[in-house]
Formats: C-alpha cells, structure tokens, sequence
C-alpha cells in the first residue's frame, strides 16, 4: 500500500509541473471530445507506468536497499531539478489526421514516454514488494491531473501560473530527495 501512496502523490505533483497535461488540454480545446480523450490518455499512462513498474521488479531485487533507496533519492532529485527549468508548449498534433483518441493515445504516450512520473515510479516500485501498486498508484496521480486539465482545455491551462507551480513542486522534490539521499547514505 506504500508504494501505490507514494506513487501517486510523486505522479500528482510530476504531472501538475508537466506537459502532458497541457497536451491533453490541447487535444480537448481541439477534438471536443474529453471521454475519448480521458480514455486514451489513461491507457496510454497506465502503459508507461506498467512498464516503469515492471523495471522497476526487474532492478530491485538486485539492488541492496540502501542503494534502492538512493535510486529513489536521485529520481526526484532529477525530478526537482527539471522542475526549476521553464518547459516549452508541446507539439499541438495539427498534422496528425487520426482523430481524437488515437491521437490522444499515441501523442500522451509519446510525450510520456521516461519523463519523471516514470523515472519515480521505476523506483518506487524497484524499493516495492507491489510493483504494480505503483503502476496503478501513478497512474491515478497523473490522471487526477489530467482529467481535470481535459474537462477544462486549453484556456483554463493558459491562466494558471506553470512557472509558480514547477518552482515550488522542484523544491519539494529536492528536499524530499535530498532527505532521502541522506538517510540512505547514512549521514541523517
């Protein structure tokens, strides 16, 4: 049950400072069609965290846990760090003529594919004796994002502060990450 918690808290705050939600709040502005478009970006999610997850029981049981642990830190250290960096819009998908869900699942898929809610997951479930908790955890996490980026659309995105919400999720994952890198190197 850990791992699904922390899985989807990680996922929540990674996708709140993301691109894909803006994506899937483009998509919904330009198809008008949020359940095809909730649909396949929850697939599209699930399979990314499937996969993180998977490596992630593939990894850990070779790994002593404190070095599981320090995997863990250095996820969300990266995680924190790209965070404080400003991320640029994302491909719009005009060109692509395949409609509203296929669009959406390979375009969510694509844009996903190792960014940080998979990093995180891949060591939340390598530290797991659930791996796929964390799978299922993540996927929650970030859908819970981008639902509700869906359901509003693109306007809605434009008026939140993204700058203020990354600075302030990289911080939290640097001080969580650093904490935890600390514990598991010994030195607190």
């Amino acid at each position: 049950m850990d791992a699904l918690m922390a899985a989807f808290v990680a996922a929540l705050l990674a996708q709140a400072s993301d691109r894909t939600p803006w994506l899937t709040a483009i998509l919904s502005t330009r198809f008008a069609r949020p359940g095809a478009i909730i649909l396949a970006t929850a697939i599209a999610l699930a399979i990314g965290n499937g996969v993180a997850a998977i490596g992630g029981m593939l990894i850990g049981p070779h790994m002593p846990p404190n070095a599981r642990d320090l995997f863990l830190a250095l996820a969300l250290l990266s995680a924190g760090g790209s965070a404080l960096f400003p991320i640029k819009p994302p491909d719009r998908l005009e060109g692509w003529r395949i409609g509203a869900f296929m669009t959406s699942l390979l375009g969510v898929a694509i844009l996903a594919a190792g960014d940080r809610t998979q990093f995180i997951t891949l060591a939340i479930s390598s530290r797991s004796s659930s791996p796929a908790l964390a799978a299922v955890g993540a996927t929650i996490g970030a859908l819970a994002v981008n639902i509700p980026a869906i359901m509003m659309g693109e306007a809605a995105r434009k008026r939140l502060s993204i700058a203020a919400i990354r600075i302030t999720i990289g911080i939290l994952f640097l001080i969580v990450g650093t904490i935890l890198g600390l514990g598991a190197i010994r030195l607190i």
